[in-house]
């Protein structure tokens, strides 16, 4: 136990040392807004250190293995010689976005100027607006996140240099969705720091679809914390899909605040990579607000994902809605953990949690843990989950029909995933992303499917 404790001690102190190693670097060419935090955030972290079993809310996600491999770490931006717009294509047909690349966590310098975004629209790198427009940065930059008592969110705030920032004015609807490619790309193992702030106005709308892709095989970490706000009678769809090599870990933290009678949709599919946490807070702070929260995962050989969410209606006449959805094999693992809380005089809350997990062998494996904590009297709250195999009386029926065992079971496990993917409300990226889910589950999708570096 001694020795354990000191191991905990030392991979802690290393994280410690490389941030005051490396202090100088990390501010120069940053704004204030985001060097004002970071001794904050790096004594938070000394705090608590790297989770592990023993934290709580990582009960069935150890970190520290993976923390504790020798990583390059990036503290200026690399340039690439390659010009990513003209060899990369994402794939998905028809699917009309405004495209942005970032590379290893930095907004890349060659991206094409998105010269058809409305008046106002700001869409850039977090570094360079917070040092041009620092107005529009400083009134939401940890905001959120400094609320939190993750330490991973404190070891983001201590590194991070840049991300995507997004600024939408009040009464501006975008028509066209922002399609935002985190790009991997390195040929050592390389420990990657992203910040993104997304901002709606009041009365905007805007859909942004995040995708999490590796271009080579070497082993990556990467710890990214998003904040979005969403103001009075705003409506943000947020989408990530995350398909990386197996060798790709990453911790992903997402922080919403919701006004008055705003709407928000977040939808997570996760279909390829290592140990992947991703963690998702929202806060309903204006009366009428509602949120929309979904998430799949399709796991195999000895992939771990982990969704912790945390929902919490601050104020009266609010509503959300949880579904998430697993499907395990092999040795995968995996976890959820959903947290519904309604504060005192939140009154008229309506919340909703689900969780649905099919496990297709027997060493595969799913923890799951809903909660739900009231304070008020008057609501109507539910959550469940449930961890089973595939229906054999619904497997039979099917076959009896003169359909194969392979594609009977291959029928139900698309019929279990539809529930969360109909509820995608950019039309092509439904499409493809019931495609992408199709071949997933046929072991067609052995890396990147959706990218190619021609």
């Amino acid at each position: 136990m001694t020795q354990l404790i000191a191991k905990d001690i030392a991979l802690n102190e290393r994280y410690t040392s490389l941030f005051y190693e490396n202090k100088e670097a990390l501010e120069k060419g940053s704004s204030p807004i985001l060097n004002r935090m970071r001794e904050i955030a790096i004594k938070r972290f000394e705090k608590d250190g790297i989770p592990g079993f023993k934290n709580e809310n990582y009960k069935y996600t150890n970190l520290q293995p993976i923390f504790e491999k020798k990583y390059q770490h990036i503290f200026e931006y690399k340039r690439v010689e390659v010009d990513l717009n003209d060899v990369f294509r994402c794939d998905v047909p028809q699917l009309d976005t405004y495209v942005v690349l970032l590379v290893n966590g930095w907004y890349y310098a060659r991206n094409r100027e998105l010269t058809e975004l409305p008046d106002g629209v700001v869409v850039g790198g977090l570094q360079q607006v917070a040092n041009e427009h620092p107005e529009l940065v400083q009134d939401y930059l940890n905001r959120q996140a400094a609320l939190s008592d993750d330490p991973m969110v404190a070891l983001n705030t201590a590194f991070a240099k840049d991300g995507f920032f997004m600024f939408v004015p009040d009464n501006v609807h975008l028509e066209k969705p922002i399609q935002v490619i985190n790009l991997m790309r390195a040929e050592e193992s390389i420990f990657a720091t992203q910040r993104n702030l997304l901002v709606a106005g009041k009365n905007s709308q805007f859909k942004v679809v995040f995708c999490d892709h590796t271009l080579t095989q070497g082993e990556f970490l990467s710890n990214n914390v998003t904040e979005v706000f969403v103001e009075r009678d705003a409506v943000v769809d947020l989408y990530t899909v995350q398909n990386q090599n197996n060798q790709a870990n990453s911790v992903n933290a997402s922080f919403f605040k919701q006004e008055e009678n705003s709407n928000l949709l977040t939808s997570t599919a996760t279909l390829h990579g290592g140990l992947i946490r991703n963690n998702v807070k929202i806060t309903l702070d204006g009366e009428y607000s509602h949120a929309d929260v979904y998430g799949m995962s399709f796991t195999d050989k000895k992939q771990h994902v982990d969704n912790y969410t945390n929902i919490e209606h601050a104020k009266a006449n609010c509503t959300s809605n949880q579904v998430y959805k697993n499907v395990l094999d092999e040795d995968s693992v995996g976890a959820f953990a959903g947290r519904i809380h309604v504060v005192r005089d939140a009154q008229k809350t309506a919340a909703f949690q689900r969780n649905n997990n099919v496990l297709l062998t027997d060493s595969a494996k799913m923890n799951t843990k809903p909660q739900l904590i009231i304070d008020a009297d008057d609501v109507k709250c539910s959550h469940g989950a449930t961890i089973g195999q595939i229906d054999e009386e619904a497997l039979f029926y099917i076959r009896t029909r003169g359909i194969n065992e392979a594609d009977a079971r291959l029928m139900l496990m698309n019929a279990f995933a539809h529930e969360v993917i109909q509820e995608i409300r950019v039309e092509p990226l439904r499409d493809r992303i019931d495609e992408l889910v199709d071949k997933r589950l046929r072991g067609e999708l052995a890396r990147c499917h959706s990218c190619d570096m021609n």
